[in-house]
């Protein structure tokens, strides 16, 4: 290029008869565009290598403030389910609690209504324990239910399972009430 700013290309026949002429970009954007490549590489070697600004790194940061912040205890309580047992007393408690609760939604009769059924064997989320425990814990917020993990304890949400299971015991594998009755 040079500092002609008046001089034609000479191009006429090949672009339909367009003129060109060869204007050189103007200095104040050459320097913007030099200032820029040099900002680009300065920085990405200052955010990867001196700062150590990963995205591992900032997610990592991250999760150990949401850590302390919100502590996994009960999210541990839940996976273990070590202390969950079918007793006649956790689905007597479990009854209570499911009048009280999720009736509205479940119907006395666990035949469902808004919410489905836990009479069938059509077990959406599934009708094994841990399938049950979580769905109570962490709810289905896109169809409506909500997670009982804030408003009921770790007993509570185990003894609402209990109850549910007892309720159906050949979806769940579970015993019936006439085995936790000692019946059968």
């Amino acid at each position: 290029m040079s500092k002609e700013t008046n001089r034609l290309l000479g191009h006429s026949d090949e672009a339909d008869g367009i003129e060109e002429y060869d204007n050189p970009l103007p200095d104040w954007w050459l320097g913007m565009f030099w200032l820029t490549i040099f900002w680009a590489i300065g920085y990405g070697v200052h955010y990867h290598f001196i700062a150590d600004k990963s995205f591992e790194t900032v997610l990592a940061a991250e999760m150990a403030a949401a850590e302390v912040l919100y502590p996994a205890q009960a999210a541990a309580e839940a996976a273990s389910g070590a202390d969950f047992t079918v007793t006649a007393e956790a689905a007597a408690a479990g009854e209570t609690i499911y009048m009280t609760n999720c009736v509205a939604c479940h119907s006395p009769t666990l035949e469902g209504g808004i919410g489905p059924s836990f009479v069938d064997d059509e077990w959406i989320h599934g009708g094994q324990a841990e399938n049950i425990l979580n769905t109570i814990q962490v709810g289905v917020p896109a169809k409506g239910m909500i997670p009982w993990a804030g408003i009921l304890n770790q007993e509570q949400i185990n003894q609402v399972a209990a109850y549910i299971i007892t309720k159906n015991s050949e979806a769940t594998g579970r015993p019936t009430d006439d085995f936790l009755s000692g019946g059968a």
